[in-house]
């Protein structure tokens, strides 16, 4: 969780939104950006982007190794890995390493940016060869995986949503306790238009390479 200091009593805590400006490094920040968002109990909080979160990485006010999502501006922290989350990560990573056709990569945890105030890192993102890590984008991601254990519904829930609305053609959100997968197709800028629930029984194979399907009711687990 990104570490938090406080100094004191800010009059930014009830200065109105015109005073945000004098106090950020606007070169920062898109031109017309807003600078707060607004929390379900009505409160104003600060509006990050992904380069402000970049700056105070390479600053040292952020560890490069803490590990948090940025979603719609908002600092994410996420849950602490279990062993079970580990256990199903690493052997889905030992099975696609070994079954990966020509053409096809994928990568682990790598910062997906979908916007100037979004980012997220998925288990794993698979997109073609001649696309590269540099060239990365939602609309050239093939499929995003997430293995999850206490943060499942985030990751089927908001987590979803803006991989949908940012044209991520396909997310498996795999359920590390039950080994059911809820899979998402067919984004929308208001969500998947096709969810549907898997069995650990049943098969699961993307449509880009039918090498990599998996079964993981019969998946060795490591």
């Amino acid at each position: 969780m990104p570490r938090v200091h406080n100094y004191g009593w800010s009059p930014l805590a009830s200065a109105p939104q015109l005073w945000y400006p004098f106090f950020m490094n606007i070169q920062l920040r898109p031109p017309g950006l807003p600078y707060v968002t607004q929390a379900a109990e009505g409160l104003q909080r600060r509006l990050w982007t992904v380069a402000e979160i970049e700056a105070m990485v390479v600053a040292g006010i952020i560890d490069e190794d803490e590990r948090f999502e940025l979603l719609d501006g908002e600092v994410v922290p996420m849950s602490p890995k279990g062993i079970r989350h580990e256990v199903v990560k690493s052997s889905l990573n030992k099975w696609w390493m070994r079954r990966l056709p020509d053409g096809i990569e994928f990568s682990q945890e790598t910062t997906c940016h979908l916007t100037a105030t979004s980012f997220l890192e998925p288990d794993f993102v698979f997109f073609k060869s001649s696309t590269t890590l540099a060239g990365l984008t939602p609309s050239t991601a093939l499929l995003a995986v997430e293995v999850a254990d206490t943060s499942l519904r985030y990751d089927t829930g908001r987590k979803a949503l803006n991989y949908a609305a940012h044209g991520v053609r396909e997310v498996w959100a795999i359920n590390a306790d039950t080994l059911q997968t809820y899979v998402f197709r067919n984004p929308s800028p208001e969500g998947y238009r096709d969810r549907l629930l898997l069995s650990p029984d049943e098969t699961l194979s993307p449509d880009f390479a039918h090498e990599i399907a998996v079964k993981l009711a019969a998946l060795p687990l490591i």
